[in-house]
């Protein structure tokens, strides 16, 4: 019989056995509930809800339905950090992605007088019958033709401040297109005149919202000019452009190239007008440039087919044959050439003490004086209530006596002379009997132009005639109107000529930039309210955070002072750069002065973004998914035809 021991000893190790796996067993259930536990706790602290964590084994297995790929990442983030990393297994199904690209919402009022039509996209917030009631509370006798369709899809920031511009637009603009997105505003219009294109600028400036971008293309038909007019000098200093007339652009372009080759200098402007007597007019003004170019000196005048080349007296007789037989071969057949030589110096004084002149001066305050020799008291009084109707009443004085042996002609002359000198800010005329000269300036780019043909009508050519009048942009009310980007650019002006300084290392204004300041408040009081950055800018000597703090403050600071000066400095953004943005060599002196400095720049609205491919976007913007309600698809682009 075996011993009861030796069958114990077998039986021992198999309880041993089953008693080691149902530890582990049991063990490897704790570890698996711990972790399972500690993962569902963090995802549930962090607000991750659609997550489910189950245990498998050692492991944790994390499913559930993500919104999206970023979702997913960090459900495994924080199952990771809860546990370690290495037990975690991801079985999370990302959801199908249903992007909605946002619509480009625009629209298309044409307005011709009372007939209105609307193209384009609104928002389905906004609706479309909005905008047709308001255009019938601007006037009942508007024809609207509705066009328009709705998506849904929220309102765009600035929207509705474009929209309510336009229909001011709409309302002051008889003739007009006008293209309308969030941000931006086209104007096209026709105008009847040049002066009535300025003030409807103004206007439309006025209405101009600080966060749109308004472009405006006002046309005015071209003018109509008789005689047509061409006029250059040419000297020892260069060439300069008096009068300039073309029928096209392109004649306009090869006119002002054919200047600047003969030697004009500064800014050129040659006008578009109608009337002009040939087809090749800019052949013959090019061919004439030349001619005078050959010479060297000299005067170049063209009055509708009439071509006069006037040259000083030292011009060689030959030379001036020898250019004017070429001309004369080169121009196109309706022209006619003629060429004269100045008398010497000697000669011109003793005539022009002989001869009988008047003389009439305009002040750049406006006041005339006209004296020298008129022929009868009737004239006297023609040519004194002329110039009282033209400058105003208490601003002439008059001076002249009679004098009946007077040439045929001289009153249509004296006329003529003021109603040309009407034509500049300041100047002076002088009328002689077989010359006429003006010179001053003025504000209109084209009054070279437009002094010539008054003076050729009147003298029934260009002989004779000597014109000296510029164009002065300080002038020019168009110019110096306050737009934003005029405005921006007489701040800049102002600043860099004469600097806004600070005491060292500190955001206290000098007092030398009190004057400074002062120039700055009046143009902005003038400009109004303008969304501006003010940027403070430092050199890089010391810490660069303190620099930056400093820049910031400095900036601020010349807020406040505009403030103090009531100014509206509610569209303004104060911003330190500190030395992040050096304009000079920071190794220097000079240069660090220069750096350190402030500076103004108009805020821009953001420019519209690219169209995108409408291909594209179908296969690429659902995904495969049913669109949201509302949702504008791009048509399909077809399929191309063999």
């Amino acid at each position: 019989m075996p011993d009861l021991r030796t069958l114990m000893t077998p039986v021992a190790f198999v309880l041993a056995a089953l008693l080691a796996v149902t530890a582990a067993y049991v063990a490897a259930l704790g570890v698996e509930r711990i972790n399972r536990n500690a993962i569902l706790a963090a995802l549930t602290e962090a607000g991750i809800t659609w997550a489910e964590p189950r245990a498998n084994g050692l492991s944790v297995q994390l499913s559930g339905l993500a919104p999206n790929e970023a979702a997913r990442i960090q459900a495994l983030r924080v199952a990771a950090e809860a546990s370690e990393a290495a037990l975690v297994r991801d079985d999370i199904t990302v959801a199908a992605r249903q992007a909605v690209v946002a619509p480009v919402f625009r629209i298309e009022m044409m307005r011709n007088n009372d007939d209105l039509s609307l193209i384009g996209l609104v928002p389905a917030a906004y609706g479309d019958q909005v905008l047709i009631d308001r255009l019938q509370d601007i006037s009942a006798r508007f024809e609207v033709a509705d066009m328009l369709q709705t998506a849904n899809h929220a309102i765009p920031p600035g929207w509705e401040n474009a929209i309510d511009f336009a229909l001011q637009a709409v309302e002051i603009v008889p003739v007009a297109q006008f293209s309308v997105t969030a941000g931006r505003i086209e104007v096209h219009a026709l105008v009847q005149s040049v002066e009535e294109r300025t003030t409807l600028e103004q206007r439309l400036r006025a209405l101009q919202p600080r966060d749109q971008v308004v472009i405006l293309d006002l046309v005015a038909p071209r003018p109509l000019v008789s005689p047509y007019p061409f006029r250059f000098r040419l000297g020892e200093g260069g060439g300069s452009l008096d009068a300039c007339a073309a029928d096209t652009e392109a004649a306009q372009e090869r006119i002002l190239t054919a200047a600047r080759a003969a030697g004009a200098r500064g800014r050129l402007s040659c006008q578009l007008a109608l009337g002009a007597p040939s087809a090749r007019w800019a052949v013959a003004v090019e061919q004439s440039l030349g001619a005078l170019g050959a010479i060297g000196q000299g005067t170049l005048a063209i009055s509708d087919v009439q071509v006069l080349l006037t040259v000083p007296h030292d011009v060689p007789q030959d030379q001036l044959d020898r250019a004017v037989g070429r001309l004369e071969r080169q121009l196109p057949e309706v022209f006619t050439l003629s060429a004269e030589r100045l008398p010497a110096p000697d000669d011109q004084t003793q005539q022009a003490e002989l001869r009988p002149e008047l003389r009439a001066s305009l002040s750049a305050e406006g006041q005339v004086r006209i004296n020298g020799r008129l022929p009868e008291p009737r004239i006297r009084a023609a040519v004194e209530g002329f110039a009282r109707a033209r400058f105003g009443q208490g601003a002439v004085q008059v001076e002249t006596r009679l004098d009946p042996d007077l040439p045929p002609g001289w009153s249509v002359r004296a006329l003529a002379a003021l109603e040309a000198l009407a034509e500049l800010h300041s100047g002076d005329v002088t009328v002689q009997p077989d010359t006429l000269r003006i010179r001053g300036v003025s504000g209109n780019p084209d009054v070279g132009t437009q002094v010539s043909s008054i003076l050729t009508a009147a003298l029934g050519g260009a002989q004779g005639l000597s014109i000296d009048v510029r164009y002065d942009e300080a002038l020019d009310p168009v110019a110096q109107a306050p737009t934003p980007e005029n405005c921006e650019a007489r701040i800049r002006q102002i600043s860099t000529e004469r600097k806004i300084t600070f005491a060292p290392g500190s955001a206290r204004l000098n007092e030398d930039s009190r004057q400074t300041l002062d120039q700055i408040a009046e143009v902005l009081q003038e400009c109004g309210e303008l969304p501006l950055e003010v940027a403070g800018h430092t050199d890089s000597q010391g810490r660069a955070q303190t620099n930056l703090a400093l820049s910031q403050q400095r900036a601020e600071a010349v807020i406040d002072a505009l403030l103090q000066r009531r100014v509206l400095v509610a569209s303004m953004v104060a911003r330190g750069y500190g030395a992040e943005r050096p304009i000079a060599d920071n190794a220097t002196e000079a240069g660090r002065e220069a750096n350190r400095r402030i500076e103004f720049t108009l805020i821009r609205p953001e420019p519209e973004p690219a169209p995108r491919d409408p291909a594209l976007e179908a296969e690429l913007v659902f995904d495969g998914a049913p669109p949201p309600d509302g949702a504008i698809l791009p048509r399909p682009r077809p399929a191309p035809q063999d």
